[in-house]
């Protein structure tokens, strides 16, 4: 079974995950990225991007491991441009940049979901990001949220999934990324930012290895899931732009007003 796995920059690499899965995986940057899935059992998408920067050869991944019901599974950035491709709004996180090990909280269409099902209620991750996907299509079910991102895990379709979230990091990935964004954590105190992460990595491995596990038995066998209503398909691009999301979102309080 091989599994192709986009590695959207060097920094943001399948780290552990890799491992935990099991599979055969096919590594890509953007320089050799193939136009379909065909060949392929499965996809994953990495972090480190930001939506509308991505080559048009990773949209048509996505869209082709969709129409093809390939089991997908998108981190960070990657479930952005999941939610994206399909219709849904990204943007800066209304509830500010999330960073380091944080809890996040499962809402309950995860209790029947294949791959969240099995896990805590609250279980510990890391985090990394400044957007967020800010509405999910129509077609997404919506598996999990914290206090200051509501959209932290969903589901597209059968066997696709985006989290907002990291599992595939080690402490000395967070590491570099602190430094990396040092401006931008001025304000933070990076050293308990750091100190936590690196304590939760344990915790995070022993989550989320069965959760990595659950996923390449899907890839192996995609049947194991039940089916689900059909996906749509994004038609328009979708709205990134700050201005044009609050004017979007305006447009949708004027017409919820009673008449």
């Amino acid at each position: 079974m091989t599994t192709l796995v986009v590695q959207n920059v060097p920094s943001a690499p399948i780290g552990p995950l890799g491992e935990w899965l099991g599979l055969d995986l096919d590594v890509r940057d953007w320089s050799g990225l193939p136009h379909d899935v065909s060949g392929y059992d499965g996809l994953i998408v990495l972090g480190g991007g930001t939506v509308g920067d991505e080559p048009p050869q990773l949209r048509e991944l996505l869209t082709s491991a969709l129409a093809d019901e390939r089991p997908t599974l998108a981190i960070c950035y990657g479930a952005q441009l999941l939610a994206a491709v399909l219709g849904g709004r990204v943007g800066p996180n209304p509830g500010g940049p999330e960073y380091g090990a944080q809890l996040i909280a499962k809402r309950a269409n995860a209790a029947s979901d294949a791959l969240f099902r099995e896990i805590p209620i609250t279980p510990d991750v890391i985090q990394w990001h400044r957007d967020a996907v800010l509405e999910l299509p129509p077609s997404a079910v919506l598996l999990a949220s914290s206090p200051v991102c509501d959209v932290e895990a969903f589901r597209a379709g059968r066997v696709a999934w985006g989290i907002q979230f990291h599992i595939e990091t080690t402490p000395d990935v967070v590491r570099r990324w602190a430094a990396s964004d040092a401006k931008a954590l001025e304000a933070y105190d990076v050293d308990a930012i750091l100190e936590r992460a690196e304590a939760v990595h344990a915790d995070i491995a022993e989550v989320w290895r069965p959760f990595a596990e659950r996923f390449a038995s899907i890839v192996r066998d995609p049947e194991s899931v039940p089916a689900t209503r059909p996906l749509r398909m994004a038609t328009a691009e979708p709205i990134t732009d700050p201005a044009a999301i609050r004017a979007a979102l305006a447009a949708e309080m004027r017409a919820a007003r009673p008449q």
